[in-house]
């Protein structure tokens, strides 16, 4: 009612309706679902602003850099009733994420809604009843600074994008973008794949021994790292090319196999040269910021970074966690008492140190949040107390997040770690070799009683003491070999990056912010620049052909610390310390820092295509870089001809060495193979591959007797024609006049209709190299007649199609499961597919994935489907695509439930109605002639000749006449000429 109640704008449902339940009936909640404008695309601009300076960016670069917003077509209804809401209520709560672009989803709601009651912004990092109520006490004006920040980097991506992109389209391919943190985030790829390119891998051999002090005593295992005094060369004693790079010792295999069998000589001494004890301590990680959170649940949870964020922003909007956008490890005194007393409680009074831990965070100009991602309240809620509430994804994420937090409070974990020298020797050939053996005793567990942090794959780095226990030694005893193996070894290549390495290299290289990391590695795989590989990151190869264009022409944009410097600059404006126009004025027209975009691209000069996207694989073979995709180009038989060949799909850039590619280029060519004859009309049966994939197809065989025919024909008539050109001018033997033989016009040939050969593609459970021919006639045959339906008579037939194999009777289509049903499927079995209904009850679902409960919201079964674009989550109304780098095995009932939220809180996806037609310009109307003349007359019959011009017509005839008759006595005379 007026003036009775209180409008709260928060930016998602979920949250809106959990803070609903919390602030009672004096307020209105409702959401914005994300931002409600943004800058409108250059093309939708009004036609009066196209042709100023908007008409580029819809940003006026010109007049301090003013964006051109609009309310997208699908937030109009969501603006419509935020109106509607405002205008019965007596003030106005912008709650809104307390980050940068919450900041800017506030202002522009401002700009939009334009209210005339109170504003107040309110900002909370949980959503628990105490800290609703405490943002509402203490409200503030909207940061124009934050604002300020998050439109510099709007504008800078538009600028930076629409300058840079056109330049890929035209140099590396359609469809291609550039980005100020995504170009960077690549290049950190490609980067890595080019050390693993580069990569020389070195061998080396060591010995593992086990030792025992005695016959009943434990055994233990002992690795040899000195002979004769000179270290024993390791993986890190190799450089990238397989050099030795220090002064330490390479074992060859001949070596240490005879160091071994010298070893288990019995006559060979053994004894414990020294033990040394040390303390152990180990401290537990800081709570979660947003980059450790994505790294950590990538590691233990195997979640890509958007998954990552999907899953806290669940929690956080139904109060279960902190806000998930935070660069800070910092807790509040709340969480911190709250860590303690339940360590105490689960893990004993001891676990938990005298004092309150403190982390500081790693970056200085974090402003975007209070504290660290943590359980929400002033009693965390244990694990097992939600387990009947939270499931699948949530539940994992939550736990990992509780055990976080908990442990961070906690003691350090203490221990002793001995480490044991073995001399043996001196041998027959008198070496002395030294083993050492390490174990870590932990007398104390303090916080691993409940939380361990994982690790990336580092490379020849020294792992983290494992708990060992060895016996009891001591120095000068006497020791008995077990067992002795000489074992070879290789140093790896650089590790490929992981989502949590690549987020890990982000942040340590200041490029982007925790709360844009998911989007940027979600970016670059859309993009199709990276293709996720397990954990593994691959970069394609189109995204080396776009690195090296922005290394060569954009290199100052590309640089880790230039894209670093400007985050650093966005922070400054965040803080009020920097202007943005100034800022921006300086980036795109450039200053005494920067050389500025618009005179980069300005200058670029000219840029060679081809060789921007050709990478030279060996001295003649060169990796190219085409319109539908990579391929090989090396010299062929016919030197104006080379020989092209297709690149594997799944041949990763690492391993394409010059050895692979020759193999590629001198395998035989299976498109071009016949698998056979068909009997049936004697044609070819040929397997090849082609743009589209493999498959089959059926050719004319070639006829060599009808070939040669037809070429001594064409012999024939091309010497006629040389002697009808010779005889261009003839003399009339009877009159002496010169006659030009004008050459008779050919007849005109008669077009024939070229016959469709048949073609069919290949199963994907099928190998084009051994496709034999009965079943490459069963493909061309195809569709395939299951039989006629016993009620109506109609013809089923089993075939495949654009989205898979499929049953057809006459318009009525049912799925099939697989390719082979196509050929195995009965018309009894056809009978009973077409007896069940189409959608919904059929037992035999085409679906890849069902889940037994339904959809909350819509109470209709959840399915995932295979589409035309790929995995989605279906409950039968709304339709959400599986994001990339995700699988199907990935999404369980949680994260299928979060996908189709999502989905609909974006709305439906509203068509652009078609520009209407121009009319066309009227032609000026007719002018009316009278009646009498406006009739249809009939037709004149035609004219009788006077009696001059038929005399003229006939002479005409007679001259035409007399013509043909010499120039036919012409080619008589010239053909018995030719003859003698």
């Amino acid at each position: 009612m007026p003036g009775t109640k209180k409008l709260v704008v928060v930016e998602s449902p979920a949250k809106a309706k959990t803070i609903a339940q919390y602030l009672g009936d004096g307020y209105i909640v409702q959401a914005s679902v994300g931002h409600i404008r943004d800058l409108i695309e250059p093309k939708n601009l009004p036609p009066e602003l196209k042709k100023g300076s908007l008409g580029k960016f819809s940003v006026d670069v010109d007049n301090g850099f003013e964006p051109y917003y609009v309310v997208s077509d699908a937030k109009r209804k969501t603006v419509a009733d935020l109106k509607k809401a405002l205008a019965g209520a007596d003030e106005l709560y912008l709650a809104t994420d307390e980050d940068r672009e919450g900041e800017a989803i506030a202002w522009h709601l401002l700009q939009v809604l334009k209210p005339k009651v109170p504003v107040k912004r309110m900002v909370f990092h949980e959503i628990t009843k105490e800290a609703i109520e405490r943002a509402k006490e203490n409200t503030r004006e909207l940061d124009t600074a934050l604002v300020d920040a998050q439109e510099t980097r709007r504008i800078l991506d538009r600028l930076y994008g629409y300058e840079i992109s056109p330049v890929l389209w035209r140099k590396v391919g359609p469809g291609l973008s550039a980005g100020r943190v995504q170009s960077a985030a690549t290049r950190l790829v490609v980067d890595r794949e080019r050390e693993r390119l580069a990569f020389t891998a070195a061998s080396y051999w060591d010995l593992i021994a086990q030792f025992t002090p005695s016959a009943d005593a434990q055994q233990f295992e002992s690795r040899l790292v000195r002979l004769d005094g000179a270290r024993i060369a390791v993986g890190r004693d190799f450089d990238d090319k397989g050099v030795l790079k220090s002064g330490a010792v390479a074992l060859d295999e001949t070596r240490a196999t005879t160091l071994a069998a010298q070893l288990r000589d019995p006559a060979t001494a053994l004894t414990v040269a020294s033990v040394e004890s040390k303390p152990y301590t180990r401290r537990p990680a800081a709570p979660f910021t947003t980059s450790t959170l994505q790294q950590e649940a990538g590691r233990k949870l195997r979640f890509s970074a958007r998954q990552t964020m999907s899953v806290a922003q669940g929690l956080y909007e139904n109060g279960y966690i902190t806000y998930m956008r935070t660069d800070s490890a910092t807790l509040s005194a709340q969480a911190i008492n709250a860590a303690r007393t339940q360590a105490a409680a689960l893990y004993g009074a001891d676990t938990i140190p005298d004092k309150p831990r403190v982390y500081a965070g790693k970056n200085k100009s974090a402003q975007e949040a209070h504290e660290a991602i943590r359980p929400s309240g002033e009693t965390f809620r244990t694990p097992s107390e939600l387990s009947s509430v939270l499931r699948g994804n949530d539940f994992k994420l939550y736990e990992l997040i509780w055990k976080r937090t908990v442990a961070s409070q906690m003691a350090d974990a203490k221990g002793s770690t001995a480490t044991v020298t073995i001399k043996a020797g001196p041998t027959v050939d008198k070496s002395i070799a030294e083993f050492v053996a390490s174990g870590t005793v932990i007398t104390f567990r303090g916080f691993l009683h409940a939380y361990e942090e994982s690790r990336d794959e580092e490379r020849n780095a020294a792992a983290e003491p494992a708990e060992a226990k060895l016996p009891q030694l001591t120095e000068g005893q006497s020791l008995t070999l077990v067992e002795v193996e000489a074992k070879g070894h290789e140093t790896s290549a650089p590790p490929r990056y992981t989502e949590a390495s690549l987020v890990k290299a982000l942040e340590e290289l200041g490029i982007g912010r925790p709360s844009t990391y998911a989007a940027i590695i979600s970016t670059i795989i859309d993009r199709g620049y990276v293709t996720p590989r397990g954990q593994a990151l691959v970069p394609n190869w189109i995204a080396f052909s776009v690195v090296r264009l922005l290394e060569e022409y954009f290199s100052d944009l590309v640089e880790y610390d230039f894209t670093a410097g400007m985050e650093s600059d966005l922070d400054l404006i965040a803080g009020g310390e920097a202007d943005r126009v100034e800022w921006l004025t300086g980036f795109y027209f450039g200053n005494t820092k920067h050389r500025g975009l618009r005179t980069v691209i300005d200058n670029l000069g000219e840029i060679d295509a081809r060789e921007i996207n050709s990478i030279k694989i060996a001295d003649d073979v060169t990796l190219r870089i085409g319109k539908y995709g990579p391929y090989l180009e090396a010299p062929g038989v016919d030197p104006e001809t080379p020989r092209r060949v297709n690149i594997p799909a799944e041949l990763a850039p690492d391993e394409l060495t010059a050895a692979k590619a020759r193999e590629l280029i001198e395998a035989p060519v299976v498109g071009d193979r016949i698998i056979g004859v068909n009997p049936d009309n004697g044609k070819h049966v040929v397997a090849k591959d082609g743009r589209f994939g493999p498959y089959i197809t059926e050719v004319d065989p070639v006829d060599e007797e009808a070939v040669a025919a037809e070429a001594a024909a064409k012999a024939e008539a091309d010497a006629a024609a040389a002697v009808l050109a010779a005889a261009s001018e003839v003399v009339d033997p009877a009159t002496g006049e010169v006659i030009a033989a004008k050459p008779k016009r050919k007849p005109a040939a008669k077009k024939t209709v070229a016959v469709k050969q048949r073609t069919a593609s290949i199963f994907k459970t099928m190998d084009l190299a051994t496709v034999d021919l009965e079943t490459a006639l069963r493909l061309l045959d195809l569709p395939r007649v299951v039989g006629l339906d016993p009620e109506t008579g109609a013809e089923i037939t089993s075939q495949n199609g654009k989205f898979g194999p499929y049953l057809k009777k006459g318009a009525d289509t049912r799925s099939l499961t697989s390719e082979d049903q196509i050929f195995e499927i009965d018309l009894a079995g056809a009978i009973e597919l077409y007896a069940q209904p189409k959608y919904g009850g059929r037992a035999a679902s085409s679906a890849l994935k069902e889940f037994d409960k339904p959809d909350p919201e819509s109470e209709k079964p959840i399915r995932i489907k295979d589409g035309r674009f790929g995995a989605y989550v279906t409950d039968g109304t709304t339709n959400a695509t599986i994001p990339r780098g995700e699988t199907v095995e990935d999404v369980d009932y949680e994260r299928a439930v979060q996908l189709l939220a999502d989905k609909r809180a974006k709305g439906p996806v509203v068509k652009k109605k078609p520009a209407a037609k121009k009319p066309a310009a009227k032609k000026p109307a007719a002018k009316k002639t009278p009646a009498k003349t406006a009739a249809k007359k009939p037709a004149a019959a035609k004219a009788a000749l006077t009696p001059e011009a038929a005399a003229k017509a006939e002479a005409t005839k007679a001259k035409a006449a007399a013509t043909r008759a010499k120039t036919a006595a012409a080619k008589k005379a010239a053909a018995e000429a030719a003859a003698q």
